[in-house]
């Protein structure tokens, strides 16, 4: 039993109310009239409140949730009182999210439900430990409240993103190839399929003529084949201390993470097959490219436990890991993070043996706040007149902005010499990766360069 601040006040006014009855008798014995009254009104609400069980309270949500996405938590109430209460509910949630505010004041009339909807953001992947729900519950008297502990203790484990994968669907369905005039090439090979039957044209190789369905239709007809579009499309992904940069609450690896499992399920909406490589200091992990309904799910269980290092990535374990794992061509897209120019030719040999066996996409990271501080620091205002004028710019100012636009600079100088190297390269923010990503693989898949 908790006493409630309306118990201490009343209280307090009783107390008054009898020590003036030293100065006015009358004020005396209102106080005791007033004192039977509160004691009897408090017996009172304390019988309704604990004559029965009263109230029931469940959390509802999911036991996985979605890295960097709003995940969905309900607490459902139902009282069995006859009369109206209120609430006060708090849902112990996990200390990681430091979340103050999910304490909720509900009213339910006699024998009601509600649901209560909050979502939680997490930032990390692992296991988050809810506790239980409390409940405080009290009559329209409001002198005192009971405490109900209810709702199950519960782990959930944050899994990269798998919220948006419905959304990069979107994406992967959408085909504009005859609107640009592109069309597909049929050049029968040692890889192609079947695509369907149509009728015979001079020209056409006499060795594709449908026997079968030619003496149905009275007419010579003959397979039509493509070549196979099934190819290997693997996430190359850095675990380097460059990828512990973070950015909204979240490291370079998990918007990686987030990104490499979007691009995995449209390519194999589009009938490629996805896998996955992570690597530091030391090769780590390796999944065969796959096109199984199940290669999803082993691709999130591969993903999940995935954490940065504080040593410096080894490109060659890199290239000896794909030469020896990846012998047919494939779509590599490297998701990683050069700091400077320099440290990009540190590793160029290594790309350029990647990319002379296959398709090699680098994926790195432009900073937002600096292009930020670039755009506003000497940006001109709707007037035409400069934010700030020159005069109130001191050295530092401008040496800052020199420097920033310096290193500005050195990510699209990365991107230029990667080109001239025959290395396809993404330069895009953590907060567009995914978009970003899909759109380029839709982007070289059309133009045959997979």
């Amino acid at each position: 039993m908790y006493l409630k601040k309306r118990f201490y006040i009343v209280a307090t006014i009783i107390i008054l109310l009898t020590a003036a009855g030293h100065f006015a008798p009358t004020l005396f014995v209102v106080g005791k009239v007033l004192l039977w009254l509160f004691v009897a009104a408090t017996v009172a609400d304390i019988a309704l409140l604990w004559h029965r069980r009263g109230l029931y309270a469940s959390r509802l949500c999911a036991d996985r949730f979605s890295n960097g996405d709003d995940n969905d938590v309900r607490i459902r109430l139902e009282s069995s009182y006859p009369f109206a209460v209120r609430l006060s509910v708090i849902d112990e949630a996990p200390h990681i999210f430091q979340r103050r505010d999910i304490a909720f004041a509900v009213d339910l009339r006699p024998r009601e439900g509600k649901t209560i909807r909050y979502t939680l953001r997490p930032t990390r992947r692992g296991v988050y430990g809810f506790g239980r729900v409390r409940v405080f519950v009290s009559t329209r008297l409001g002198l005192v409240e009971r405490r109900f502990t209810q709702g199950e203790a519960k782990d959930v484990t944050v899994y990269p993103s798998f919220l948006h994968f419905r959304q990069y669907e979107l994406l992967a369905i959408s085909d504009n190839l005859t609107e640009t005039g592109a069309k597909r090439i049929r050049r029968p090979g040692n890889h192609t399929e079947f695509e369907h039957i149509q009728e015979y044209i001079p020209g056409d190789d006499f060795r594709t003529i449908n026997w079968k369905a030619s003496a149905r239709r009275h007419q010579l007809m003959v397979n039509v084949y493509q070549d196979e579009r099934s190819q290997r499309v693997y996430s190359v992904i850095d675990k380097g201390r460059v990828m512990q940069q973070a950015f909204g609450g979240m490291t370079l690896l998990d918007y990686s993470i987030n990104a490499a499992l979007a691009l995995s399920y449209v390519a194999m909406r589009k009938t490629d097959n996805a896998g996955l490589i992570t690597f530091e200091q030391h090769f780590d992990t390796f999944v065969p490219a796959d096109h199984r309904p199940s290669q999803m799910q082993t691709l999130l269980e591969s993903l999940y436990a995935q954490q940065t290092t504080f040593g410096e990535s080894d490109f060659s374990t890199l290239c000896t890991t794909v030469s020896r794992h990846v012998s047919r061509r494939s779509l590599l897209v490297l998701f990683t993070s050069f700091a400077s120019l320099t440290a990009m030719q540190r590793q160029l040999p290594f790309l350029r043996q990647l990319a002379q066996r296959h398709c090699l996409l680098v994926v790195f990271f432009e900073d937002d706040d600096l292009r930020s501080f670039i755009l506003h620091s000497n940006a001109p205002s709707p007037s035409g007149e400069q934010t700030r004028s020159h005069s109130s710019l001191t050295t530092e100012d401008y040496y800052q902005h020199t420097i920033a636009e310096k290193f500005e600079y050195e990510k699209r100088l990365i991107v230029s010499t990667l080109r001239q190297n025959g290395i396809y390269a993404l330069l895009t923010s953590p907060s567009r990766l995914s978009v970003a990503v899909i759109n380029k693989y839709l982007e070289l898949k059309q133009r045959n360069v997979i």
